[in-house]
């Protein structure tokens, strides 16, 4: 990630003395890759209402209007502080069309939106992808995968948080520590410690080792 990271510099610095091209390519160029991080969060019941498209797009006006604001006082590394744009926006989205009466859901996403039943399938296909590599059956690996599933609802969310933002929004560790707020040591401490909580949740039924 070190050439998109230095093109992301180099366009902050265009845009901060006035490039409106630069500010233009500074927003879209993240396009795809938040269509793919609301993929991940999305409720399927939400996903009948609102296209994910719409979602990017209302992120990217936002942004486009917060733009000078961020440039002005850079805390964050812009696609973390734009992908929080959008979290904030599916957040609301979810609270407004699923769980409007639901209080006790409403406080689960005050940090980030929950993953949906099939982005949860996917991480724990990942973390088993690279904690196992004898072949399996596929009633096997179906019993596994949802001991896996199973486990990651059991981990504490900031430590569950930073296995989706590793596995399936792919951040770097720099990127994952801005938008967590912690530092990259920390990250990676946590990362190693949700690993190794998720073998000891499960290994002894699933005879992983």
């Amino acid at each position: 990630m070190p050439g998109r990271e230095s093109e992301n510099e180099r366009l902050i610095e265009l845009a901060r003395v006035g490039d409106r091209n630069a500010r233009e390519r500074l927003l879209i160029q993240h396009r795809t890759r938040l269509r793919k991080m609301i993929a991940v969060r999305m409720d399927p019941r939400l996903a009948i209402r609102v296209d994910p498209s719409d979602i990017v797009q209302d992120t990217l006006m936002e942004a486009s209007r917060r733009l000078s604001e961020y440039l002005h006082d850079v805390r964050i590394p812009f696609y973390p502080w734009l992908r929080n744009l959008a979290a904030q926006r599916l957040i609301q989205l979810q609270r407004k069309h699923i769980h409007a009466k639901r209080r006790s859901v409403n406080r689960e996403q005050a940090g980030a939106p929950p993953l949906s039943g099939q982005s949860s399938a996917i991480l724990a296909d990942c973390i088993l992808s690279g904690e196992r590599s004898s072949p399996l059956s596929r009633i096997q690996k179906v019993e596994l995968l949802e001991r896996v599933r199973t486990a990651l609802d059991e981990l504490p969310e900031r430590d569950r948080e930073i296995l989706v933002l590793r596995y399936l929004e792919q951040f770097s560790i720099e990127e994952t520590a801005a938008v967590l707020n912690i530092n990259k040591a920390a990250v990676k401490m946590r990362h190693l410690r949700a690993l190794d909580r998720l073998r000891a949740l499960f290994q002894d039924e699933s005879g992983l080792r």
